[in-house]
């Protein structure tokens, strides 16, 4: 489990810069770059009534990973110690990204 700092401060599952989610899914099979991944877990604060799967958020988390083209996927899970998302603002998933993202 990867300490997870997210900056997608509209996502319904982000409280306090971090995720009440419990996982989340990275994107981006084909990725090269931070830009080309995503995280799959985002839903829009504003327009999703459903805010967050656990009372309170969780500096841990679980990360399956679909960019297999990233040095900290193993087996499609992120052995990360720490990953930071961005997307600030963001309406949907293709808006966020894994800052932590570092190719192969």
């Amino acid at each position: 489990m990867a300490q997870l700092d997210c900056a997608v401060t509209n996502c319904g599952y982000n409280k306090e810069c971090y995720c009440c989610k419990g996982d989340i899914m990275v994107g981006g099979k084909h990725a090269c770059h931070e830009e080309e991944t995503c995280c799959e877990s985002f839903i829009d604060g504003k327009k999703d009534s459903f805010t967050s799967a656990l009372e309170h958020p969780s500096r841990t988390i679980s990360i399956d990973c679909e960019a297999v083209k990233c040095v900290y996927n193993s087996n499609y899970k992120c052995v990360a110690d720490h990953v930071d998302i961005k997307g600030c603002g963001a309406c949907d998933c293709r808006e966020t990204s894994c800052a932590t993202f570092k190719e192969k």
